[in-house]
C-alpha cells in the first residue's frame, strides 16, 4: 500500500542516533516542510559510541560533530535548527534511561499540533537503542505512531506502506546520507569504529521510504 501523508500539520520523527532521521524520512521530512508543516526532530542519544576507540575524535567532539551534520543535511530540507532537540543521552546505553526517553518522547508529542504524524524506529530492529526509543513511542496513548525500519538496512515491516521516490528524491537521500561523514567514513582511526558501507546507504536510499502502523510488530 502507498503512504500518504493527508492533511498533516506536523510531523515528529524520534531517532535513536543523529542520521536516524534522514535515513527514515529524508523525502517525507522534504515534502511537508515545503507543505508548511510544523517539523520536530527529537535525536535521544548523543551518538558518541560509533567511535569509542578515536584519539582524533574524543567523545566531546565527536558529539558536536554528529549534531552540526543533523543541522545541516536538515537545514537543507527545510527544517530550522530550533525545531531539532538533542536530548543527549548515552549512546548504547539507552536501556539504562528508558524512563527519560519516555517522558521526553511524551513531551515532545503533546507540544505538537493535530493532525500530527509521529514516527518512531520498529521493535523489531536489531539495535538495542532503537528498540528502547520504539517502545517508549508505543506506550504513547491518544497517538497513532508509525515505525520505520533501519537495522538491517531493508527490514521488511508487517503491514508496511511506502512512500515512493522519485529519482531525484532518491539521489538526495543518497547524498544526504554521505554528509553524515562521520559515519560515512571519515573517522579512519578506529578500527572497530562504524562505518556505513556503500551498501548500506544504498539501501537506505532505495525507491522508497517504508512505513508501518506501531501496533504491528
Amino acid at each position: 500500500m502507498t503512504f500518504l501523508p493527508g492533511r498533516t500539520r506536523a510531523l515528529l520523527i524520534v531517532a535513536p542516533h543523529p542520521d536516524d532521521e534522514a535515513i527514515a524520512a529524508h523525502a517525507l521530512i522534504k515534502r511537508l516542510a515545503r507543505r508548511g508543516a510544523t517539523i520536530a526532530i527529537v535525536v535521544v542519544s548523543d551518538g558518541a559510541a560509533s567511535h569509542p576507540g578515536s584519539r582524533l575524535w574524543p567523545r566531546e567532539r565527536l558529539v558536536r560533530q554528529r549534531q552540526r551534520e543533523t543541522r545541516r543535511v536538515m537545514r537543507d530540507l527545510g527544517v530550522n535548527a530550533s525545531s531539532i532537540v538533542f536530548l543527549g543521552l548515552p549512546d548504547g546505553r539507552l536501556g539504562e534511561t528508558a524512563s527519560a526517553v519516555h517522558r521526553y518522547v511524551m513531551r515532545a508529542a503533546m507540544q505538537l499540533p493535530r493532525p500530527l504524524l509521529a514516527f518512531a524506529p520498529s521493535l523489531a530492529d536489531d539495535h538495542p537503542d532503537h528498540r528502547v526509543v520504539a517502545a517508549a513511542a508505543h506506550r504513547q496513548c491518544g497517538l497513532t505512531w508509525w515505525r520505520y525500519p533501519v537495522w538491517p538496512a531493508g527490514q521488511r515491516l508487517c503491514g508496511a506502506r511506502a512512500l515512493p521516490l522519485t529519482a531525484q528524491e532518491r539521489l538526495a537521500k543518497r547524498l544526504a546520507l554521505r554528509r553524515y561523514q562521520t559515519q560515512a567514513g571519515a573517522i579512519t582511526d578506529d578500527p572497530n569504529g562504524f562505518a556505513m558501507t556503500p551498501g548500506q546507504i544504498a539501501a537506505f536510499s532505495r525507491p522508497q521510504e517504508v512505513f508501518a502502523p506501531m501496533a504491528g510488530r
